[in-house]
């Protein structure tokens, strides 16, 4: 009697965890279809983002958190031009793709953005407290997600909302 309760007991936590595995590399990613304002850099000039021209784009969401946001695409504008047009996002950190979106590696972008990629604002705030970020490579590759920012740092942790930030919104509460 007893070895059919450990059994079921091990039986019952190996399916437990298939699911909650499932769950949090699969289950809640869809694909996100490719439009002209999926890849919006922010202006030095207006400071508004805009739109920018891309190619091969390929990328997953989810609702169940705004840091799910994950991109692969190509950008045929130079560095140099990014550079001068664009604001330069610092302190940006990849967030890590489940391993199946493998056009997306965070470690590797992370490292590269000390030297050869670039990472610019794509969108402030693209939902309170996060920020779209976009790094380039000299040869046009690109990645985006989703990053939390300084204002989103201090309310997500329960404080009142700085001065130097937005108003939370109510749907935010």
């Amino acid at each position: 009697m007893a070895r059919f309760a450990i059994v079921g007991i091990v039986v019952a936590a190996l399916i437990a965890g298939i699911l909650l595995y499932y769950q949090q590399v699969y289950a809640y990613y869809t694909p996100v279809q490719a439009e002209a304002a999926d890849v919006r850099l922010t202006s030095v000039v207006t400071g508004a983002p805009e739109e920018v021209i891309h190619d091969s784009f390929e990328a997953i969401d989810a609702e169940s958190s705004p840091l799910r946001y994950r991109a692969c695409f190509t950008i045929p504008l130079s560095q140099a031009m990014l550079t001068e047009t664009y604001v330069i996002y610092d302190n940006a950190e990849p967030r890590v793709a489940p391993g199946w979106f493998d056009c997306f590696d965070a470690e590797q972008i992370g490292t590269d953005l000390r030297g050869d990629a670039i990472a610019f604002l794509g969108v402030e705030n693209i939902q309170y407290g996060i920020d779209r970020i976009v790094a380039v490579y000299p040869d046009g590759r690109a990645y985006a997600w989703h990053q939390i920012n300084e204002c989103g740092e201090v309310v997500f942790d329960g404080n009142p909302v700085p001065e130097t930030c937005p108003p939370k919104p109510e749907s935010a509460e």
